[in-house]
């Protein structure tokens, strides 16, 4: 079922297109998805098109819009996303369209020719040399958002505490083992920020959360997001590292996976206040998968 368009958002909307287009009297408009913010896609009679993005409400607290700014700034000068068109302080977003766009599934991410491009494309981010100097610091996010999860009084799960100190003893772990070095990451790059124009060509979305982080989140984050098996994964890593992984490169990997869940749980119990037992149910998903990868961890 397509999502209903808010009242409200449509004279924003309407706003935003004449500071960009110069003109605001579309002929139609369509509600796209997310989790958080309200996403449009506007047509007019001449055949332009947009799409315009409203920040949800809540998002102010964990998110810097002018950090994303720089962040949506290198995408596009990397031709990884569509064109910018405008950015405002609110974070209100309005891009160029990307034609007979198409967005990605778990499905269509499992296939070989995808997973080879999102390997290209994080590559190609990843070894740019650019520091945006936008931290992505996950467990002092993750401190961030057990504070708003407390101070809202947000039931935690039993064994939190627990599970907490396990993942900090794999991270000194790999820390110990491996050389990680900060570059400029996206680090949400769930299926439905991924999409494939009418030309074959792949485009990554939405950088809310990019920031300089250890390249292989990004990895670990797609692969857990379109539920990659043991080939597919082997499959993303040679072709980012354009080798075989080693030993120290699956473990590495394998700990991304973890924090990856660990953090994005936290988020989600951030977000229940706002948006109610879909977000609980979100985050007990993660933490369950989070437990399972801590056990194959503790096998390797």
């Amino acid at each position: 079922m397509a999502k209903q368009i808010e009242t409200k958002d449509i004279s924003v909307v309407k706003e935003l297109l004449q500071k960009v287009a110069g003109k605001s009297e579309y002929a139609e408009i369509e509600r796209m998805g997310g989790l958080t913010n309200r996403t449009y896609k506007v047509m007019f009679a001449d055949g332009d098109q947009y799409i315009v993005r409203i920040p949800g409400e809540g998002t102010e607290k964990m998110i810097v819009r002018g950090d994303e700014r720089v962040s949506t700034e290198l995408a596009c000068d990397l031709e990884i996303d569509a064109k910018l068109l405008y950015f405002g302080e609110d974070g209100a977003k309005v891009t160029e369209f990307i034609e007979d766009a198409v967005t990605m599934s778990a499905e269509t991410m499992r296939e070989k020719e995808n997973i080879k491009e999102a390997a290209v494309i994080f590559r190609k981010l990843h070894t740019c040399g650019v520091d945006t100097k936008v931290p992505f610091e996950v467990f002092d996010m993750a401190k961030s958002y057990e504070k708003i999860i407390f101070s809202n009084n947000v039931d935690m799960f039993d064994d939190y505490e627990e599970i907490k100190i396990t993942v900090m003893k794999i991270k000194a772990e790999v820390d110990s083992m491996c050389d990680i070095r900060k570059v400029p990451c996206h680090n949400d790059a769930l299926c439905e920020n991924w999409v494939k124009s009418g030309y074959g060509r792949m485009y990554l979305i939405d950088w809310e959360y990019a920031g300089m982080n250890d390249g292989l989140w990004d990895l670990a984050e797609v692969s857990i997001e379109a539920a990659y098996g043991h080939s597919h994964d082997e499959l993303f890593l040679t072709e980012y590292f354009g080798k075989e992984p080693s030993d120290a490169d699956w473990k590495h990997f394998l700990a991304n996976k973890l924090y990856v869940d660990y953090l994005w749980t936290l988020w989600a119990k951030t977000r229940v206040p706002f948006d109610g037992q879909p977000m609980e149910d979100w985050a007990e998903e993660r933490y369950e998968r989070l437990k399972k990868n801590i056990d194959i961890f503790n096998e390797l």
